[in-house]
């Protein structure tokens, strides 16, 4: 019912749903304890929340927590289509300072699974875009953090002009000046 495909970031998996179609439409797992186990992947999830992104193009993130509230998530597209971007901030990680990007929609409704100590980000590639995410821990405001969508040692090639950005992302530090990492 579901394929969970690994990613070149270790603990990262894109999930790519097998739905039932008939005439009615379609149905289709988009977690599954068992399968997920098989993969390591807990599913305790504590906390879940939708992101509904107006404009195509807007760009949300690069976002993690640190320490106790450092959290897996899991991201899934319901509504559009996304560029979805996970940065290894795993100091001890092979792939630490690395990126991967995953495009997420609606039609697939696939998700991405990414193990505490990776930062997310999103840029929307359509209009009426909605993520539901699940979450391991519960938001934390003192131990959020986050990572410049534009840093330079990074070079993510938005697919988009990047626009709508928050104030907050847009004073959002490089990751050579990282404080703390997430893990």
């Amino acid at each position: 019912m579901m394929q969970i495909l690994p990613l070149d970031i270790p603990g990262a998996f894109h999930v790519l749903p097998e739905p039932f179609t008939d005439a009615r439409g379609s149905f289709s797992r988009l977690t599954c304890r068992q399968s997920f186990a098989r993969h390591g992947i807990g599913t305790d999830w504590v906390q879940t929340n939708a992101s509904f992104t107006r404009e195509r193009g807007t760009v949300r993130g690069l976002h993690y927590q640190t320490g106790a509230a450092a959290e897996d998530k899991l991201v899934c597209c319901l509504e559009g289509a996304v560029f979805d971007v996970l940065v290894d901030l795993r100091r001890h990680s092979p792939t630490f300072g690395q990126w991967r990007a995953v495009e997420l929609s609606a039609e697939r409704r696939d998700s991405v699974f990414l193990p505490a100590g990776l930062a997310h980000g999103f840029q929307a590639l359509r209009d009426g875009t909605l993520l539901h995410y699940s979450h391991s821990q519960a938001f934390a405001p003192d131990r959020q953090g986050g990572l410049h969508h534009a840093d330079p040692d990074l070079s993510i090639p938005w697919p988009l002009p990047v626009r709508n950005l928050s104030e907050r992302d847009a004073q959002l530090p490089n990751l050579a000046s990282l404080a703390e990492c997430p893990t």
